[in-house]
């Protein structure tokens, strides 16, 4: 590193509390460790006082503003681990510190047994685009929250009164596993599909309350075939794996809407399971609603990617191959009509 070019800047920690700087630092240090290799940042301490050195002063910046959100958490007796500081270090959460954006006025969404903080400046506007909108679209690859964001606010809205219930809906495609294998009717062969959404009602409401929601169809899980010939008032209504939906299935599900209610449509335009030559409805509603007033439309990409860290590598590796599939795919395209025009004016010529 040039010490020419070296910015620093120094912190302290207050309330200093032994347990919470531990939990900020990690055990030997690995969480200071984590942040300095993706920040590619210094970091030095001296009991709470931390002094942050780097060439970029954007990003020692940021790790100032890091430490000091992580050491929030750990203030208010949370666990602070590996996955925790790597949810902290999302790319597009560092982008909005670096540029001087603080926690203060963040989007939070409260629930019976959670507090969810969407990380990053897609994660929140999505939460409030959701909160202003009747129909709300999120797309992106997996791992960006997308799916369960939807599921925080459609339980916040009923804890808070503003709908009636909450339904659950996923096209019933087979996703190279056949459904007829499974036990029971259409709406129980569905059930496995669903894990993570039963997942994410468990950890925010707790199990008891969800299976007495589900028995008094408070909350309704089912299958996109069910929906036909329903119109749903005050209702909060998620369709997730929306790229299996038909153009038809889409239209039908989006004109069951009634008052009060709020829809939001998740899918992941790359992993499409509908047979060949069936075109999917998330696309082609992408494309017809883009300009309708009241309809918001929020695209995650790797970035925004808040699991395993491989997780955002290999959305990137797979965008990277398609590109170049597509590029190469264009070429041999262009090749072969420049030899189909070259043919042809050699035969004009003879």
């Amino acid at each position: 590193m040039d010490t020419s070019s070296v910015t620093s800047q120094q912190i302290r920690l207050e309330p200093s509390e032994a347990p919470a700087l531990a939990a900020l630092c990690g055990q030997f240090d690995d969480h200071l460790k984590q942040i300095e290799q993706r920040l590619d940042v210094t970091i030095s301490r001296r009991g709470e006082l931390f002094e942050i050195s780097g060439e970029d002063s954007d990003r020692v910046a940021a790790t100032k503003m890091l430490l000091q959100s992580i050491y929030r958490e750990a203030l208010a007796q949370k666990e602070i681990t590996k996955e925790t500081v790597h949810l902290y270090l999302q790319e597009s959460a560092i982008e909005a510190l670096s540029k001087g954006k603080a926690e203060n006025g963040q989007v939070v969404i409260k629930t019976r047994k959670a507090f969810i903080k969407p990380k990053g400046k897609n994660q929140q506007g999505y939460v409030q685009e959701i909160r202003k909108n009747d129909i709300n679209f999120g797309v992106g690859p997996a791992g960006t929250g997308k799916t369960y964001l939807a599921v925080a606010c459609a339980v916040e809205a009923l804890e808070a009164d503003r709908v009636e219930r909450i339904m659950l809906v996923r096209p019933a495609v087979e996703a190279g596993e056949k459904l007829g294998f499974l036990p029971g009717d259409l709406s129980q062969k569905i059930d496995p599909y669903l894990r993570p959404l039963y997942d994410a009602l468990y950890e925010m409401l707790g199990f008891e309350l969800v299976d007495k929601l589900i028995e008094k169809n408070v909350i309704e899980i089912a299958p996109l075939a069910f929906m036909r010939g329903r119109t749903l008032n005050n209702s909060f209504i998620i369709l997730d794996e929306s790229q299996n939906t038909t153009r038809e299935q889409m239209k039908m599900f989006l004109t069951r809407i009634g008052f009060g209610s709020t829809a939001v449509i998740t899918g992941d335009r790359t992993q499409v399971d509908l047979p060949r030559g069936t075109n999917s409805g998330l696309a082609h509603a992408l494309h017809v609603l883009d300009n309708v007033k009241g309809i918001s439309m929020t695209h995650f990409d790797s970035s925004d990617v808040v699991r395993h860290p491989l997780v955002q590598r290999i959305v990137e590796a797979y965008d990277k191959f398609d590109e170049e599939a597509e590029a190469e795919r264009k070429e041999k395209e262009a090749q072969r009509r420049a030899e189909r025009e070259a043919q042809q004016q050699n035969e004009q010529g003879q």
